[in-house]
């Protein structure tokens, strides 16, 4: 059955969730915002592309960090509202310089880093 990306429920803002993870180790990088248009183009180009909610514009993952996400697969959850992107991740994820944005656990109640800074000179 063709994909028809106007099945996915979009929020009142014309946004979904999209969960980045990488698709050999299973790790979670980062979650971001797509639009209809966003999630085209990546459907289309094969480089992940989110819709910046702050800039209000389209944001290809890595072109100016050179950190890109090369989609390997994307994957819509039973309520259609949120997409998984397996991907393939050039350098960190996020934007602290770390391999994923999820790098603080809470364990007993307290913070706890449990991801360094991959990039020397990064200032998280």
């Amino acid at each position: 059955m063709p994909f028809d990306p106007e099945s996915l429920r979009f929020d009142d803002k014309g946004l979904i969730p999209c969960v980045a993870q990488d698709h050999v180790s299973g790790e979670v990088l980062m979650v971001a915002w797509m639009n209809a248009a966003s999630v085209a183009a990546t459907l289309e180009t094969g480089k992940v592309t989110y819709w910046s909610r702050s800039r209000q514009a389209f944001w290809v993952k890595g072109e100016t960090s050179g950190h890109h996400q090369r989609l390997v697969e994307l994957r819509v959850d039973c309520d259609r509202d949120c997409l998984l992107a397996l991907v393939e991740q050039e350098g960190p994820a996020c934007h602290t310089g770390r391999r994923s944005c999820f790098y603080t656990a809470v364990r007993e109640g307290e913070e706890v880093e449990i991801i360094a800074v991959s990039l020397p000179g990064t200032n998280p």
